[in-house]
């Protein structure tokens, strides 16, 4: 089972080592927009389905999805390292599928010192064949993080089974390169 929940994993993210990012802007949490095409130097993207207001309930069966929770701690994590990642001369975007708003309140709430971009309209999701789930009718996306350089996807963390442990992974990557 093992093997072929592998080959599924390979199957949905392969095919994004090498490609080249396409030219879409999306909507950013700090006022501005990003063209994912025109990106220079080093950058990590990490996707992540959604995250959560306080008090408001999570979606049905939320903790039973692999891969689903985690996104706030995850975006927390790339903010606890930071200055790591500063260091390494990268730039930090998350993104998910809510709309930039309800971005914006998360981003501002936890202080975040990068931004998230929205692709609320499912532009980069299609486009790139980004893996997705559904739940309570909402199609979000699954977690993924892609180490970009000059506009070309060069690593894809996929699957990812503990959102704070992504940063590690990118850390780990990028300074292989050195």
């Amino acid at each position: 089972m093992q093997k072929q929940e592998s080959i599924e994993n390979d199957r949905l993210h392969k095919h994004l080592v090498g490609a080249c990012l396409p030219n879409i802007t999306l909507p950013a949490t700090n006022g501005m927009t990003v063209t994912l095409s025109k990106l220079l130097g080093a950058a990590i993207i990490f996707c992540y389905p959604m995250t959560s207001k306080p008090g408001v309930q999570p979606p049905t069966g939320w903790d039973k999805i692999p891969g689903a929770r985690g996104c706030t701690l995850q975006n927390c994590s790339y903010k606890n390292n930071f200055s790591i990642l500063s260091k390494l001369n990268v730039q930090i975007y998350g993104m998910s599928t809510q709309h930039i708003d309800y971005q914006r309140e998360m981003a501002e709430r936890l202080h975040l010192p990068f931004s998230i971009l929205s692709d609320s309209n499912f532009e980069f999701c299609d486009t790139m064949k980004i893996p997705t789930f559904t739940v309570d009718d909402k199609r979000l996306m699954k977690r993924l993080t892609m180490v970009v350089e000059n506009g070309f996807i060069e690593a894809v963390h996929f699957p990812i089974s503990q959102s704070t442990s992504d940063p590690d992974w990118a850390i780990s990557y990028l300074t292989s390169r050195i």
